[in-house]
């Protein structure tokens, strides 16, 4: 999404003072991102709902090259799943708060195509409403989503659904990238284990074996691809080490990601990403999801009997495999996410049109 983002801002300003404020607490390296993207740091310390920025004198943050909030014109989130009861309150009240002191700015809020939802608990639906009242824009990805936060703040003109945005990126390859021995791109995600019930949970690691097995044992050059945290890696170990070691590829790269998985010839995953770098390809895709946004990116593109639980009897589970595997099913699968995939582009390209002129209508300070 980050690349999404600074890829398109940046063909249509060029000029612009791209800033981003780090992640911190993850897995991910955010600055080191930042640097490779020539992003301007943000001055942003948060804890516990607090912003210690506002403690910490202007002159100090700029000698250390931090971009402050009332520099700032434009805020575009792109947070992808943040906001909704399953990850708690903590980042509906930041932004709740944040989105405030940008309005009393004059800055504008901008929230890019991502999931929101459910909203039932009373300790997040307060602070939804604040940031949704807030800001300019804001795309739901799909009618779930549209559904929770309209229900909760009413239907506006500002409120509008579109699809996930990654799928206008191109990817790239890594350097000497090789995929005649890599085929079938089998991506793991740990949330199918944190994120779901006891007995989807115990059920991940020996569904995701008994792929694998089921692809060797016919020849079909399956392999794991890593991109996203320890726990993603520790799985794809365990399941390489149970079927006789396939290969495991590890990238963090998105746009070489999406290259990757533009090679294969199927993949079977649990990344919303993944899947959607797959799909916007053409490339037949099975998932298992741990929410609603799987469902209807699948529904997007006209495939529903992608979708595959870790509970499923072999039998269900193989035929569904088949899909992909057997050129009678195959090749009509990959006309039709092609023919999709156009109509979801010109979509986000429509997208990107409102974005702009909620941007260009910003004069200068």
């Amino acid at each position: 999404m980050l690349h999404a983002v600074v890829q398109r801002l940046r063909e249509r300003y060029p000029e612009a003072k791209l800033t981003m404020a780090p992640i911190y607490g993850g897995a991910d390296d955010t600055f080191d991102k930042m640097l490779k993207l020539n992003l301007y740091p943000k001055a942003w310390f948060w804890r516990k709902g607090i912003d210690f920025t506002q403690f910490i004198p202007n002159r100090l943050l700029k000698a250390y090259g931090l971009v402050t909030t009332n520099e700032i014109d434009i805020v575009i989130d792109a947070a992808g799943f943040s906001y909704s009861d399953q990850w708690g309150p903590a980042s509906s009240r930041e932004l709740s708060a944040s989105s405030k002191k940008w309005k009393k700015n004059g800055t504008k809020l901008i929230m890019l195509p991502q999931a929101f939802g459910p909203y039932e608990k009373s300790n997040i639906i307060k602070y939804v409403k604040i940031w949704a009242e807030n800001a300019d824009l804001i795309f739901p990805r799909e009618k779930d989503s549209y559904r929770y936060l309209t229900q909760l703040v009413g239907e506006k003109e500002k409120i509008k659904l579109y699809p996930d945005f990654t799928n206008l990126v191109k990817g790239t390859f890594p350097h000497g990238y090789d995929p005649t021995d890599k085929r079938i791109a089998i991506v793991p995600n740990y949330r199918m284990v944190d994120k779901t019930d006891l007995k989807t949970s115990q059920a991940y690691l020996p569904f995701l074996i008994k792929v694998v097995k089921y692809l060797v044992d016919r020849g079909l050059q399956p392999f794991l691809l890593v991109h996203e945290g320890k726990n993603d890696q520790i799985l794809a170990d365990k399941v390489s080490y149970a079927v006789g070691s396939v290969p495991i590829v590890k990238e963090t790269d998105p746009l070489h990601i999406k290259g990757i998985l533009g090679t294969c010839d199927a993949t079977i995953g649990s990344r919303f990403h993944g899947l959607v770098s797959a799909l916007s390809q053409g490339v037949p895709s099975l998932a298992t999801g741990w929410s609603h946004k799987y469902q209807r990116l699948f529904e997007d593109y006209g495939f529903i009997e992608g979708l595959i639980s870790v509970n499923d009897d072999d039998v269900v589970l193989y035929k569904k495999i088949d899909l992909l595997i057997n050129p009678e099913s195959s090749k009509p699968l990959c006309a039709l996410l092609a023919k999709k995939s156009n109509e979801l582009k010109e979509l986000s390209e429509e997208m990107w049109e409102r974005v702009f002129s909620v941007i260009d209508s910003v004069g200068p300070r």
